[in-house]
């Protein structure tokens, strides 16, 4: 473990903090988005140094979001959506630096209490996920798949997104090893050369999350960029740590629901910091002060999304399952080095997964201690002309998707047609979360399916198979009647019918 902790190691956790801080900072720009330019540098660092780079960037990129939310009312990253409420309210009233400070603090717990939660719970799953036979493996990824539907803006349209995405992960060779015949499928005509072995994961996933989100920006037009008057950061009041006295339930409550929000896969960080942001307005003896400046609400809103970095691990490292689009991209740089995550990764690489815990804890104390001593320079970063930013973007996206692969010129028509097919997602109110999850799951689900026939030979095993395979049998159609009870809500349609 220790012979991995060099001052690379930490330069680069630090570094990507650093970055991803910048990445959220800049209204427009994610953390997916920083996970997906950097992803191909991982391949020259090796895992443990390419994953400190990842994390970093992942916690970093969350934790930024907060400062155009509160300074200029505008949302860095989706997740910070519910920051803008009493955020903006507050800088309004010239205490933004008082704003900052308090989603700074709450960020650290959040991001502290989701890590705690990952150390305690990933290896637990882990070790019982072991005992899931191909049928189990299958059920539990169907069960993956409603949940992400479930919690999906239109039940309807989270599942096409999600077929969607296995149907395009299918096509190519139907590999032998995986109980197929050898022959290609889903090809369309004169493509076979391209295509036999289907489409590159890496691209398509830089595509989906870099060159789609220039594109959406670029339509909107690139703006002016804001000056330095309008994202002044001092104001007549100080900030003082009494702030948090009678908000620790609200801090801790926030965090674990952020952090429950992440195991779900697919949901995302907006989910999270608005379900954490209801329940305290919910809980508050005050409710009529939130949206006004209520510092109850940035406490809740930066503890619940910064909740979902451990959180979406979770899935990832003891199922193989990605929590969230952050977390499906962190797949990429497992496939660069040849390993796949699942119920035996942590077991036979305790020195990774030791190595990924220190870096995330590493993280957020980066992230703390940058923003915290130094919140009016990171300020400045709104400021940064777009004009200059997407060139440089999409060279780095480009030479990423063309040097994954040694050189393949077919990346590159990947990474243009997902890029484009990204950004046509947001015209057709497609969801992109399903769609890259199901093209990630869909093979492994394929895998499982047509083993378990091969095995036992009879459909019935699905249902009959263990304890485990019933249990996963009613949360999936508890998920499925659940996510039929919320669209009809969410329609204003009466439960039953």
């Amino acid at each position: 473990m220790f012979e991995i902790i060099t001052p690379l190691f930490l330069s680069l956790i630090v570094g990507g903090t650093f970055i991803g801080i910048i990445f959220g900072a800049i209204p427009g720009m994610t953390a997916t988005m920083a996970v997906a330019v950097c992803l191909p540098l991982t391949y020259s660092l090796g895992l443990e140094n390419g994953l400190a780079l990842l994390l970093g960037l992942y916690v970093g990129g969350i934790s930024g979001g907060l400062v155009p939310a509160i300074l200029l009312g505008i949302p860095g990253t989706p997740s910070s959506i519910t920051t803008t409420f009493d955020g903006y309210p507050l800088a309004q009233k010239g205490e933004g630096e008082k704003a900052l400070r308090i989603g700074i603090v709450a960020s650290f717990v959040g991001g502290l209490v989701s890590l705690f939660v990952l150390w305690l719970f990933a290896p637990t799953l882990a070790d019982f996920a072991i005992k899931f036979s191909y049928v189990e493996k299958f059920l539990i990824i169907f069960f993956a798949l409603t949940v992400m539907a479930a919690l999906s803006s239109d039940m309807l349209i989270g599942i096409f997104s999600g077929v969607l995405g296995i149907f395009i992960a299918l096509i190519g060779t139907y590999d032998i090893s995986s109980g197929g015949n050898g022959k290609m499928r889903l090809i369309p005509p004169g493509t076979e050369y391209w295509l036999e072995t289907g489409f590159s994961l890496l691209p398509v996933l830089i595509g989906l999350f870099g060159l789609a989100a220039i594109l959406e920006q670029a339509e909107l037009g690139v703006p002016r960029g804001f000056n330095k008057d309008e994202v002044k950061v001092g104001g007549k009041s100080t900030f003082s740590f009494s702030v948090f006295r009678g908000q620790i339930v609200n801090l801790v409550r926030s965090s674990g629901i952020g952090t429950f929000v992440g195991i779900l896969p697919g949901v995302g960080g907006s989910a999270a910091s608005i379900l954490a942001y209801s329940n305290a307005k919910t809980f508050s003896r005050h409710p009529e002060t939130f949206g006004k400046g209520e510092p109850a609400g940035i406490i809740a809103s930066e503890s619940g999304n910064n909740g979902l970095t451990g959180g979406a691990l979770v899935p990832l490292l003891s199922l193989g399952i990605p929590g969230d689009s952050t977390t499906a991209l962190l797949i990429g740089a497992f496939t660069l080095q040849g390993i796949q995550v699942g119920p035996l990764f942590i077991g036979n690489n305790p020195d990774t997964w030791n190595a990924m815990i220190f870096a995330m804890l590493i993280a957020n104390i980066a992230m703390f201690v940058m923003m915290y001593v130094a919140i009016r320079y990171f300020a400045l970063v709104v400021t940064i002309p777009k004009h200059i930013l997407f060139p440089v973007i999409l060279m780095m996206c480009v030479i990423g998707a063309y040097t994954i692969n040694y050189g393949i010129m077919f990346d590159v028509w990947t990474l243009l047609i997902f890029g484009i097919g990204g950004w046509l997602f947001v015209k057709l109110r497609l969801e992109v979360a399903p769609f890259i999850i199901g093209f990630i799951l869909g093979p492994s689900a394929e895998v499982y399916f047509v083993k378990s026939l091969e095995s036992f030979g009879t459909l019935s095993i699905f249902f009959t198979k263990s304890w485990i395979a019933m249990v996963l049998w009613v949360l999936i159609i508890g998920s499925i009647l659940g996510s039929v009870v919320l669209s009809r809500r969410a329609k204003g349609q009466p439960d039953g019918v």
